[in-house]
């Protein structure tokens, strides 16, 4: 799925302003400079992840409903077939080129975010470091993995796993020629 910034900025502030929370409170909620908010829910930057995240969690909606407008139903179980998970391509919300599919997007009230993620193979990459709240886990399916969380780095290849405190920068690329395919669930 390819989503317009604007349309998210757009329910980002309706569902905002239908429910009386002024942007300040916003802002403190998402841990976002008042000034980045603004330019956030008016469309002139890009979100992360975590920023949407942060925003469905202090309006108490799903993150689906930021970005479609689709409100989750599935209570009792949810069946996603391999590669038609929610399709998330981004380049500054996500990390740039990454392909994400969200794996649980129908499930309401999910207590994490699963995620398959596919990391292209550039030569040239570097390691860019983000953070987000919470705690992530990755598990390689596929290729290999250059991770860095802080000063640390690791290689992981398939049927190794990460788990990690996600408030510690933290990023990663694929390695030895190939694309690397894993699943993350961010917690």
């Amino acid at each position: 799925m390819n989503y317009s910034i604007e349309d998210v900025s757009s329910r980002l502030k309706a569902t905002r302003e239908y429910l009386d929370i002024s942007a300040e409170e916003m802002s403190q909620k998402t841990k976002t400079p008042l000034s980045d908010y603004h330019s956030l829910e008016n469309g002139e930057k890009d979100f992360s992840l975590s920023f949407l995240h942060d925003c469905a969690a202090a309006l108490e909606i799903e993150m689906l409903e930021l970005l479609t407008g689709t409100t989750p139903t599935l209570k009792k179980y949810s069946v996603v077939k391999s590669g038609k998970g929610l399709t998330i391509k981004k380049s500054a919300a996500l990390r740039e080129g990454f392909d994400y599919q969200h794996m649980a997007y129908m499930f309401k009230h999910k207590k994490v975010e699963p995620f398959t993620v596919i990391v292209p193979y550039d030569e040239n990459a570097q390691i860019t470091l983000f953070a987000h709240e919470g705690q992530e886990m990755d598990f390689i399916v596929s290729g290999k993995l250059k991770i860095k969380i802080g000063n640390n780095e690791e290689i992981l290849e398939p049927g190794d796993c990460i788990y990690f405190d996600a408030t510690n920068p933290h990023g990663m690329i694929a390695v030895d020629g190939q694309d690397c395919r894993f699943l993350a669930v961010l917690i």
